[in-house]
């Protein structure tokens, strides 16, 4: 359906036709602009901001650095107003015009565009919410990325709520999206679930649950650890030896990756998300973290600690950032500068995003740097995009609050809720998945309205 707004002024950057509201906000900024000369449409338009407490559209009159006081611009802006189409009323206070708009015109042209975009849309496919701003752009987008053999935890759903809401609204944008789920497989680690496997396996809890099972590994003998520290010194030498590529070592890893990722898949699916590329720290090629290693030590940024490698970044108080352990082995660092070089390889990306806690903030600014003083013309198209994690959480003592625990509270939740109207109740088809979507929901919703 057609708009039946009167005609307006093209303003760049804006589309009427997609989204009503710049329609709403170019009205306002023709108001000012021809009540302000020389102000130009296109300088007004960049004034009209989004109201508040109440308030559609507001006005900061010094923001155009115009001669004359406020109160003067403002009664030149107010003269002779008369209600129209777009906007019902204006008040001056102080330095400010705030806009209230004509609420007939704008539900029905809202309702309007959304029936139009969604049904009689040009493509044939819905397309109310989105634009092309982003067309012929790629970008790569990293998020959620759980250890394998550990079950998902609510640290794992907060860097998935926020990537995936990033991942559709580029998409809505018209951007091409890869969304990597860069699974921790890889690191001493596993070793420590190795030497923590030898003592504690069961294989009645393996076929049981095996994630949990090797949660529960991993929690005992961290525990060992803390009183003996040869356990870390047999972790070490299990990952030299998966590093080195023993079979005998690397057997069980592949086991424990396949359930994992089999499982991962599940909740995923449970929280419609979805990932292009599932990949792991073991699969960055060990060429790009050699070229990675060869281009810092060509560039003399490279020095050696004890037999370890490390880079120097005090000057720009980032302190020093190990790239390789005395014993040779690669540590998250290294791989994450040789699959940074990688991804650009593969897919030569206007920007790449991370979605990581905000306690590996030091740790993605040296990623950052380093990339930067290694001289890649795209290191600058690289975010980090943080959030803070549960406090008290941790897989290593056993504290962390699971996915699922969350998922049954909230749909037992929200059943108590339903069940407070019998009759509703008993007229739904399927109570318990209604109760767990809306549960879902409801986390997802929460989770958005937290400050980071």
């Amino acid at each position: 359906m057609v708009s039946s707004l009167p005609s307006l002024p093209s303003v760049l950057g804006t589309d009427p036709s997609s989204c009503i509201l710049d329609a709403f906000r170019t009205a306002i900024a023709k108001r000012v602009s021809d009540a302000l000369p020389p102000l130009t449409i296109e300088q007004a338009y960049t004034g009209v901001d989004y109201g508040k407490k109440g308030v559609d559209f507001t006005v900061a009159l010094p923001r155009f650095r115009l001669p004359g006081k406020p109160d003067e611009l403002a009664k030149k802006v107010i003269t002779d107003f008369q209600p129209d189409d777009f906007v019902s009323s204006i008040t001056h206070d102080r330095q400010f015009l705030h806009f209230q708009l004509n609420t007939a015109s704008l539900i029905r042209e809202v309702l309007n565009q959304i029936h139009t975009l969604t049904y009689d849309s040009p493509t044939g496919k819905p397309s109310y919410g989105t634009n092309t701003s982003g067309a012929g752009k790629k970008l790569v987008i990293e998020y959620s990325s759980p250890n394998i053999a550990k079950s998902f935890h609510v640290g794992h759903l907060r860097s998935m709520i926020i990537g995936a809401f990033l991942d559709n609204l580029y998409k809505a944008c018209g951007w091409e999206v890869i969304s990597l789920n860069y699974l921790g497989n890889w690191g001493t680690q596993f070793g420590m679930i190795t030497t923590g496997f030898e003592k504690y396996y069961s294989q009645e809890e393996l076929e049981k649950d095996a994630i949990k099972h090797l949660y529960d590994v991993y929690v005992k003998v961290s525990k060992d650890a803390d009183s003996d520290p040869n356990v870390k010194v047999e972790a070490a030498k299990w990952f030299k030896r998966m590093e080195d590529g023993d079979e005998s070592a690397l057997a069980n890893w592949r086991v424990w990756r396949e359930m994992s990722v089999k499982k991962y898949i599940e909740e995923y699916e449970r929280l419609n998300v979805s990932f292009k590329v599932y990949m792991g720290e073991s699969e960055v090629g060990k060429e790009w973290q050699d070229r990675a290693l060869e281009r810092l030590e060509e560039m003399g940024l490279i020095s050696d600690a004890d037999g370890a490698k490390l880079v120097d970044l005090e000057k720009w108080k980032l302190g020093k950032a190990v790239l390789c352990k005395a014993n040779g082995t690669s540590i998250y660092l290294t791989r994450d500068l040789g699959g940074a070089i990688e991804r650009w390889e593969k897919y030569h990306f206007d920007k790449m995003i991370y979605i990581v806690v905000s306690q590996q903030d030091l740790h993605l600014s040296q990623f950052f740097k380093m990339l930067s003083l290694m001289e890649f013309p795209w290191a600058d198209r690289l975010e980090h995009v943080n959030y803070g994690l549960e406090l008290g959480m941790s897989t290593r003592k056993g504290t962390a609050v699971f996915l699922d625990q969350i998922v049954r509270e909230a749909s037992s939740v929200m059943r108590k809720q339903m069940k407070r109207n019998e009759v509703k109740y008993n007229n739904i088809e399927d109570p318990e998945m209604v109760a767990r979507e809306v549960g879902i929901t409801g986390i997802k919703i929460h989770d958005m309205a937290a400050k980071r």
